[in-house]
This record gives structure tokens, sequence and C-alpha cells, in this order.
């Protein structure tokens, strides 16, 4: 699985709480769950595109 997340932008992004080593692979496995989901619903309406609507 590629690294979908960006480490240095979860950080900034949760501001002064520290971040567990492995929240990171975590949230990734949950990113990569989301678009295959996305990507499954946009096949299934007969499109390519994957959409916000596909969330």
């Amino acid at each position: 699985m590629a690294d979908l997340i960006v480490k240095a932008a979860v950080k900034e992004a949760l501001d002064d709480k520290n971040v567990a080593s492995d929240f990171y692979e975590a949230l990734d496995e949950e990113v990569d769950d989301l678009l295959a989901d996305a990507a499954e619903r946009a096949e299934a309406n007969g499109r390519k595109t994957v959409q916000p609507r596909d969330l």
C-alpha cells in the first residue's frame, strides 16, 4: 500500500496533540478503504470519475 497521508500535515491538523507512531498506519488504512469504497461506487454508477458524492 502506498502512503496516502502526509505525517507533517496530520501533526499540524492535530495541533498540540501527541500522535502515536502506529496512528499513521491506521489512518492510512482507513483512507485506503475510503478510496476503494468511493471508486466502487463510481464504477457501480457507470463512471470512471470519482466524485465527492461517492464518499
